[in-house]
Order: C-alpha cells, then sequence, then structure tokens
C-alpha cells in the first residue's frame, strides 16, 4: 500500500463505525395497553426531554433509555433532536441538578428494555426496528 493512502484509509476506518450507526432503523414503542396508536415527532421529544409526564392516553409516562454502549441511542438522540449523547447527558444534569424532572430509566439491554415496557403500561421507549416484537407496540418513525 502506498504510504500517502494509509492516512485515507485510517480516517475511513474511523469513520465507517458512525456510518453504520446513523443507518440504524431505530424506532420508538410502547406498551400495547398504554392506549395509543401513534405519537407525533412532538410528543415523542417532551416525553423523552422530560416535558411530557402523562402519555395522551392520560397515563403517566414511563420513558426508558438504552445504555450509553449501544449505537441505538446515539443515533436517537441525533435523529429526534439533532444532539449527541455528550449534550444529552449536559441537559439531564441541568434538569436534575435544578430539581425539575428526572431522567429517563435505564434499562440494560434492549431485552431489558422490551421486558419493561412490556409490564409497564405507560412505559416508551426506542430499539431497532428488527428486535420488535409482540410484546410492544411501535408508536413513532423517527
Amino acid at each position: 500500500m502506498r504510504p500517502h493512502f494509509r492516512p485515507l484509509l485510517i480516517a475511513f476506518l474511523l469513520i465507517l463505525p458512525l456510518v453504520a450507526e446513523s443507518k440504524a432503523d431505530v424506532v420508538v414503542v410502547a406498551n400495547p395497553r398504554s392506549g395509543i396508536d401513534r405519537l407525533s415527532r412532538d410528543e415523542v421529544i417532551n416525553i423523552f426531554l422530560g416535558r411530557f409526564r402523562q402519555l395522551p392516553s392520560g397515563l403517566s409516562v414511563q420513558p426508558v433509555d438504552l445504555p450509553a454502549t449501544q449505537p441505538e441511542k446515539a443515533t436517537f438522540y441525533l435523529r429526534l433532536v439533532n444532539k449527541d449523547l455528550a449534550e444529552i447527558n449536559a441537559y439531564w444534569s441541568r434538569l436534575v441538578f435544578s430539581g425539575r424532572t428526572e431522567p429517563p430509566v435505564q434499562a440494560k439491554s434492549t431485552e431489558d428494555l422490551v421486558e419493561f415496557i412490556a409490564k409497564t403500561p405507560g412505559a416508551i421507549g426506542y430499539m431497532e426496528r428488527s428486535k420488535v416484537d409482540g410484546r410492544v407496540k411501535l408508536v413513532f418513525e423517527p
């Protein structure tokens, strides 16, 4: 390999995971008994940024986040509010410090998120579309 191609190859290999991450097909899911069929983009933003405490159906809402180690989390917030995880963490730090609200519940994995949503009527979360099953209901596609 020619020496002047090496920096290009390294740059490409560093960017490749980011491109793959942004292509993830992330969707928002809720408990099937939540009483909601669809949510608007604004409703999802307001739920995940702690502004809404109730679903349109009247149930108390319980948003659920995936761990920062899962690429779906970064993709979700980037597509939803055009913010990276550092900006989201800073946002929540300010809100928690001021005592305004609490951040979403933290799931340990996608399976943990699905199980929590399946047994919590007001729960809402996001995940890779290919992992959606009958325990949850798709309510928004960013």
